[in-house]
C-alpha cells in the first residue's frame, strides 16, 4: 500500500495503516519484532535486507537528487558494516532508523516490525513555548503513582536535555524504534526551584508472537479488528456547538475529502468556526485541498510542489456555494504538522482568518509510505516513509524546520494544565463575541486513553 500525504507520521497512524493493509490483503499471519529471528546471525541478515530495500526505494523516489548532501552509497555502506557487528534487534533497528534520520528530513522515517510487547508509558508530554511539559497522566498508571502531574516541566529524558529538535528524536526512539520498560526523568513541579529525578515505569502487555488472521484464527481476528477500531476511536474528529453562532471542530487529522465535507456540513449556518488543529499531524493532500476549498470563495494556489524531476503548482479549488463564509479562527501548537501548517499559513497569507497558539512543528514535506514484507506464510512487515516532494509557499519559502508563527502567541501556563483549563480556546471564542470560560473550554475535548 502506497499512501501519498503531507503528514508528520506517528506510531498510532502507522498502526492504523498497517491494520488496514493486513485486513485488505487477507494475509495469514503477522510476526512481530520479538519473533523476528531465531539467531543473531539471521537477525543481521534480515536487518541488512531491510536496509538495502529501503535504500533502493530512497534512490528511486527521494525528492532531492543530492540526498541533502549525503553520499548515499557510502552512507548506507557504513550502516551495513555496523549492522554486521550489531548484537541485538534494538541495535539493528536503531542503526536503520538513524540512517534515515541522517537525512535531516521530517518525513523520511523507518518503522520497524511491530513488537510483541505493547508499551504504555501512561503519560503525555508536549513542547509548549520553549519548555516541555506533562499534559496528561493516565489514571492508575505508574506515572500517577510517582506523582507526575500535568503542568510539571520535563527538563531531561534519559539524561538528554529536551529541546524542540531533541524531543522529536527521543519520542521516535521511545515510541517507535526502541520502546523501553520505563523512563528516567528530571521533573520540575511548578512550586519547585530545581528539577528532581523520577523513574516512571511503563505498562507492557505481552501479545502473541504470531497472529493467525486466517478464517480459522477467529480470536486473533476479533482482537485485531478491536484494536483497529480503538485506533479509529482515538483519532476521530470531535466537535462542539456553543449556541447558534460558534462551531468548534477538533480536527484530529486530514484523513479524506469525505471527512472534510461531512464535518463542514455540520458547521451549517454558524457565524464562526474555530478550527482546532492542535495535535493534528497532517494527512492526505486531497483533504487539505478540500478544506481550503470549503473556506475560500476563490481558487487558491497553495504553493509549488517540487519533486526530483519537476515543479507543479498545488491548487485548491473553491467549493462555490458550499463555502463557509463566516469568521474563521485556527488554533495550532507544536504538534500541528504538515497539512495543518500549510492550511494555517494559507489562512494567514490570504487574510482569511486569525491563527492563534504556539509555533508549529516545521515538519512539512510530501511523502509516500512504502510497505515491505519478507517471508512466506509467516510475514514480517516493516515500513519506510520517504519524502518525494517539498512544497514552497507562494511567498517563496518552505515551512520545513521553520513552522508557522501564529498571528497571536497564546500558551497555557503550568497552572492551566494542572487545572485542565484551555485559555487558548477560551480566547478564540472571545474573538467572536462568545464567552467560554477556560474551565469549560478545557472540558470540551479531554485527552482520551486507549482502553486496556
Amino acid at each position: 500500500m502506497v499512501v501519498e500525504k503531507f503528514c508528520r507520521l506517528s506510531a498510532s497512524i502507522w498502526a492504523r495503516a498497517l491494520g488496514m493493509k493486513l485486513a485488505a490483503l487477507g494475509l495469514l499471519c503477522f510476526l512481530s519484532a520479538g519473533a523476528l529471528a531465531q539467531t543473531v546471525s539471521l537477525d543481521r541478515d534480515r536487518s541488512r535486507t531491510m536496509l538495502n530495500k529501503i535504500k533502493d526505494e530512497i534512490k528511486k523516489n527521494y525528492y532531492d537528487p543530492n540526498y541533502h548532501g549525503l553520499d548515499i552509497e557510502t552512507h548506507f555502506k557504513k550502516v551495513d558494516e555496523k549492522l554486521k557487528e550489531a548484537n541485538n534487534l534494538d541495535q539493528m533497528f536503531s542503526l536503520i532508523g538513524q540512517a534515515l534520520l541522517d537525512f535531516e528530513d521530517s518525513h523520511t522515517i523507518f518503522f520497524p516490525p511491530q513488537r510483541t510487547g505493547r508499551t504504555d508509558y501512561g503519560w503525555k508530554m508536549q513542547l509548549i513555548g520553549e519548555g516541555v511539559y506533562v499534559t496528561a497522566v493516565k489514571p492508575k498508571s505508574d506515572a500517577e503513582k510517582k506523582g507526575l502531574k500535568p503542568g510539571d516541566r520535563i527538563a531531561a529524558l534519559g539524561g538528554y536535555k529536551l529541546t524542540r529538535d531533541s524531543l522529536r528524536k527521543l519520542l521516535y526512539i521511545y515510541y517507535v524504534l526502541r520502546p523501553q520498560p520505563g523512563m528516567r526523568l528530571m521533573v520540575q513541579a511548578p512550586n519547585e526551584a530545581e528539577p528532581h529525578q523520577v523513574d516512571v515505569l511503563a505498562k507492557i502487555e505481552q501479545g502473541k508472537q504470531i497472529l493467525d488472521l486466517s478464517e480459522t484464527g477467529d480470536t486473533d481476528i476479533v482482537d485485531f479488528i478491536r484494536e483497529i477500531e480503538e485506533d479509529y476511536r482515538l483519532s476521530r474528529h470531535r466537535y462542539s456547538k456553543v449556541g447558534d453562532d460558534l462551531f468548534i471542530w477538533k480536527m484530529s487529522g486530514f484523513y479524506s475529502k469525505e471527512d472534510v465535507d461531512n464535518m463542514m456540513s455540520k458547521v451549517d449556518k454558524s457565524k464562526a468556526l474555530v478550527l482546532d488543529l492542535r495535535g493534528n499531524g497532517g494527512g492526505a493532500v486531497e483533504a487539505l485541498q478540500q478544506l481550503i476549498g470549503r473556506v475560500f470563495e476563490k481558487d487558491i494556489t497553495v504553493g509549488e510542489v517540487k519533486t526530483r524531476k519537476e515543479a507543479k503548482p498545488l491548487i485548491a479549488k473553491t467549493r462555490g456555494d458550499q463555502v463557509f463564509a463566516g469568521k474563521l479562527i485556527v488554533l495550532v501548537d507544536s504538534e500541528s504538522g504538515s497539512a495543518s501548517e500549510i492550511f494555517a499559513r494559507v489562512v494567514q497569507m490570504h487574510g482569511r482568518g486569525v491563527v492563534i497558539g504556539d509555533r508549529t512543528a516545521g515538519a512539512v514535506m510530501r511523502s509516500r509510505s512504502h510497505g515491505f514484507a519478507m517471508g512466506g506464510d509467516t510475514q514480517i512487515f516493516y515500513r519506510a516513509s520517504i519524502t518525494n516532494a517539498d512544497i514552497v509557499m507562494t511567498d517563496g519559502k518552505s515551512l520545513e524546520r521553520i513552522g508557522v508563527t501564529p498571528d497571536e502567541l497564546k500558551l497555557p501556563t503550568a497552572a492551566d494544565m494542572a487545572a485542565k483549563r484551555d485559555p487558548v480556546l477560551s480566547y478564540a471564542a472571545s474573538l467572536v463575541g462568545i464567552k467560554l470560560e477556560p474551565e469549560k473550554a478545557g472540558a470540551l475535548f479531554p485527552h482520551e486513553w486507549k482502553k486496556q
